[in-house]
């Protein structure tokens, strides 16, 4: 509530009223101030009379001790004293010179120090000469006493003028400080007399900023209750959350699992039995490779999701990539379904994998094409876009920054929000059984995140739905690179090119062994990294060190830097089936590293070895 005040003359006279008593305030404090200055000066001197006394009193005192004992210890003293007495002569007139009288008073200590030093002298010398009775004779004539009496009366005159002094000075700063001391009443008096005037006015607002600011208070603490108890009952909500979570990915996770593991066992155990029928033989063992690769694959949506995956990202161009995938994207919709493409013309290069980008598009597609049982449009856009700060202020897990945005755009059924708000989650799917896994939009959210960029769905029921891909801007210069043809047919193997494989598990070594040799190269191996190093030395000429990374003792990364000391021109392929490793860090794949993941396929097999070899 705003204070409202009306100024008239009055108050502006009592303002004015206010300035000057505060002028004459300040004149009387400064005054006030110097007639303490002039206290304060007062009692230096008077310190500094009784410093020269005392310092004359001690020279004698040093001179008595020599001449009763003859021991030097009280030479020190005295030589000290007699030193110190000059200092502080000339320190006291110093202090006096503002006053003639004292000054006078200084002068006529001079001479009188100097005959008394002159004495003292004089006795020293005698005794250190042995002559004691000597210098006895003269103390005995009274001269030194006469002396020191006249030099105390002296210094006494000047402390008793300073004592005078000092009287007046504290009754002038006495009256002075009354001065100020009514002064400052009577602008303490006008100003409380002028706060009353601004007071009146004011009072009630007082009042009602008091009930408000009581009413705010009572309300903060119900606030800060209500908000105890709904933070501890999230707490709850949120660990069962979790935990369902938990449950849901677990539940999920083995319910697959055990379905592609039945059919693994059930057509292998079926292959067994008909060893004997070809054709019945290479069904089973078919139906088991299909399940094997459905359970790797939900391994890699799993990473995916978690953002474990390795990426090998590169500088794209998206443009590019979808154009490339025009004829795919085709088969894999039928003809029920028309597709257009909208790609924006300047569209910024963008750094990621653009294996997983294409997969990305591609899950995107199926999914559209399954909202369409019968038929409609499909459209693949692409533009520039800018995340700003009100749009990551309301979407938490996004960045404010410069995106390539790829979008995937059905006419299907669409989705509620509630189901809209669950799509990103993992195992959730609103297709039937047998129809989907659950995994593919929790891929899609796990690579746009770990790429550093960021995921939204947008959809209505009966409107369609669109969901749209940001990835990170590529503000590199020069290292754009092409898009390698992901499916192209590998070169077939030699025997002159010669591999070594390291792999600490004997069946897994064995098939990757096997598989290389069906591809035609010629191959040795080892069960661990010393062994692969004695193998290299003694083998002389290595085309290809095919080496897991996760080994016991010396790791693969390791393995290549002693190999390469031996071999520097030798070429490195790593397999693991472990993410966080010594050759992905952050998720991405080293700069110049050839890396292919576990599980894999002889034909992934053929294709990154001929890669490695290129």
């Amino acid at each position: 509530m705003a204070l409202v005040f009306r100024p008239n003359r009055i108050m502006a006279l009592s303002v004015l009223a206010l300035l000057v008593l505060g002028g004459a305030t300040i004149l009387a404090a400064r005054s006030y101030e110097q007639r303490l200055d002039s206290v304060r000066h007062t009692v230096d001197v008077q310190r500094k009379l009784m410093v020269v006394l005392s310092d004359l009193q001690d020279a004698e005192t040093g001179q008595r001790g020599y001449l009763l004992t003859g021991k030097d210890i009280y030479l020190s003293p005295y030589r000290a004293a007699r030193d110190q007495v000059a200092i502080d002569v000339a320190e006291l007139e110093k202090l006096v010179a503002d006053n003639p009288e004292q000054v006078r008073a200084v002068d006529a200590l001079r001479p009188l120090m100097r005959t008394k030093f002159e004495e003292l002298d004089a006795t020293v010398a005698l005794r250190r000469q042995g002559r004691d009775s000597e210098a006895l004779d003269i103390i005995r004539r009274d001269q030194g006493l006469r002396t020191m009496d006249e030099l105390r009366s002296q210094l006494a005159g000047m402390s008793a003028r300073e004592t005078v002094l000092l009287r007046e000075r504290i009754a002038a700063s006495r009256r002075l400080s009354y001065g100020l001391f009514a002064s400052l009443a009577v602008l303490v008096g006008a100003a409380f007399a002028v706060v009353l005037l601004w007071l009146g006015h004011a009072r009630r607002d007082a009042r009602a900023l008091e009930r408000a600011h009581l009413a705010e208070v009572d309300a903060n603490a119900r606030l800060r209750q209500e908000a105890a108890e709904r933070e501890s009952a999230e707490g709850q909500v949120r660990q069962l959350q979790k935990m369902e979570a938990v449950g849901q990915l677990t539940g999920g996770i083995a319910h697959d699992f055990n379905n592609m593991l039945a059919v693994i066992i059930g057509n292998i155990e079926l292959a067994r039995r008909h060893s004997d029928d070809a054709v019945r033989l290479d069904r089973r063992l078919l139906a088991a490779q299909d399940a094997s690769v459905r359970a790797a694959t939900l391994t890699k949506r799993l990473l995916a999701f978690s953002r474990r995956q390795a990426l090998e990202p590169r500088s794209i161009d998206v443009n590019g990539l979808v154009a490339g995938m025009s004829d795919m994207l085709l088969r894999t919709l039928g003809e029920t379904i028309r597709i257009e493409t909208v790609l924006a013309g300047g569209l910024w290069r963008t750094f990621a994998d653009p294996a997983q980008v294409e997969s990305a598009v591609l899950n995107l597609v199926v999914n559209a094409r399954d909202a369409m049982p019968e038929g409609g449009r499909l459209t693949i856009e692409t533009a520039n876009t800018y995340l700003d700060d009100d749009y990551a202020a309301l979407h938490p897990e996004a960045v404010a920054g410069q995106y390539v945005m790829v979008s995937v755009t059905d006419t299907g059924h669409g989705m509620s929000p509630d189901v809209a708000a669950q799509a990103f989650e993992p195992f959730f799917t609103t297709k039937g059984p047998g129809l989907g896994t659950g995994l593919g939009l929790s891929q899609i959210y796990g690579f746009a995140k770990q790429t550093g960029g960021h995921a939204r769905i947008y959809s209505e029921p009966g409107a369609g739905t669109s969901v749209k891909l940001y990835l990170p801007r590529d503000y590199a210069v020069g290292r754009a690179e092409p898009v390698e043809a992901l499916a192209a047919e590998p070169a077939p193997g030699s025997p002159d090119r010669l591999i070594v494989v390291v792999e600490d598990e004997d069946s897994l070594r064995r098939v990757s062994v096997e598989s290389l040799r069906s591809l035609g190269y010629t191959v040795r191996h080892a069960p661990d990294g010393e062994t692969a190093l004695r193998l290299i030395e003694e083998l002389g000429s290595v085309d290809l060190l095919f080496t897991d990374i996760v080994m016991p003792g010396m790791t693969g990364r390791q393995l290549a830097d002693a190999a390469a000391l031996l071999r520097p021109d030798l070429k490195v392929l790593y397999t693991t089936g472990y993410t966080r490793n010594a050759v992905v860090h952050n998720g991405v794949v080293d700069p110049g590293v050839a890396l292919l993941p576990k599980p894999f396929t002889v034909e992934q097999l053929a294709a990154k070895v001929a890669q490695a070899l290129h």
